[in-house]
């Protein structure tokens, strides 16, 4: 059973509709006008988030955030508090449930104190053979063995060294460990939310 189960309560519409989870995340914000902050979300659920921030903007407005892990998303400013403000989503069905399947993810793991390296969702992708581009151009066939937003683990019978420069299909990125058998590779991007399931195909 998911948890973010429904629940009855005199809160709005949005915040009945989806149970929120205590996840500390940092991050940007930008308001209408063009101005950025830094935040940290206090809670967050499938339908809205409650957020620590400088400036609250104003009531309806428009708002858009960025995260490294969940990436961007856009919502409009419904409530003020002390510290900041509570907005809700616009996204699609789909992105929500991505959302919602991320943030059991999180609960689940303990991500707030986690390491850097392991704090992004790691999965399995179906299509699993891709191709990695060395700095001398020439190419090697790769075996992906588990890909999250910010990094791939590969097995491959050529291993670049520590701090090389490749591409794992049309994604760029760095070596930053070496396995037995295999290497992983950092993005110089992450992979937007929106692209992140089993069907990813590097």
């Amino acid at each position: 059973m998911s948890v973010f189960s429904p629940r009855t309560s005199a809160l709005p519409l949005e915040r009945r509709r989806h149970r929120r989870a205590r996840v500390a995340v940092a991050g940007r914000y930008m308001l209408e006008n063009k101005q950025e902050f830094p935040c940290r979300t206090i809670n967050i659920s499938p339908g809205g988030l409650l957020l620590a921030a400088p400036s609250r903007g104003a009531i309806g407005e428009k708002v858009v955030l960025y995260f490294d892990t969940i990436g961007r998303i856009e919502g409009e400013i419904v409530r003020h508090t002390l510290d900041g403000f509570a907005i809700t989503f616009a996204m699609t069905a789909a992105r929500r449930d991505k959302l919602a399947d991320l943030l059991t993810w999180m609960i689940n793991h303990d991500y707030v104190g986690l390491p850097e390296d392991r704090r992004h969702r790691r999965i399995a992708p179906r299509q699993t053979a891709s191709v990695m581009s060395l700095p001398d151009g020439d190419h090697a066939m790769v075996q992906v063995v588990d890909v999250s937003v910010s990094g791939v683990g590969l097995r491959s019978d050529v291993i670049p060294p520590i701090g090389a420069r490749v591409e794992v299909g049309r994604r760029a990125g760095k070596v930053v460990r070496h396995f037995e058998g295999g290497l992983a590779v950092e993005f110089s991007r992450l992979i937007p939310i929106e692209e992140f399931d089993e069907d990813i195909v590097l």
